[in-house]
């Protein structure tokens, strides 16, 4: 199909989530809705940047159940022990 002869969902107005614009988003392009956009003079300052680190599978399991335990995220439980093992000499 020719991308002139696609159609394009209408624009919502506004969304009843952050979820439900998420899920509109992932499935649809910004560039189809061009008229829609306007220029901003913002300026973002990143301030922190999140990594991902890979862990084997029994690690993540036992990561996940002291998650549970303490009624905290994975990452949460991950960043705490990083923390207290690299202030460590």
């Amino acid at each position: 199909m020719n991308k002139k002869d696609r159609i394009i969902d209408p624009l919502p107005e506004s969304f009843a989530t952050e979820e439900a614009a998420g899920a509109f988003w992932d499935t649809h392009s910004t560039t189809d809705y061009l008229e829609y956009l306007e220029p901003v003079n913002d300026v973002i300052k990143i301030k922190e940047h999140i990594f991902q680190v890979q862990v084997a599978e029994d690690v993540y399991e036992r990561l996940t159940q002291r998650a549970k335990q303490r009624h905290e995220s994975v990452p949460q439980i991950v960043d705490q022990i990083l923390r207290t093992g690299l202030a460590k000499p």
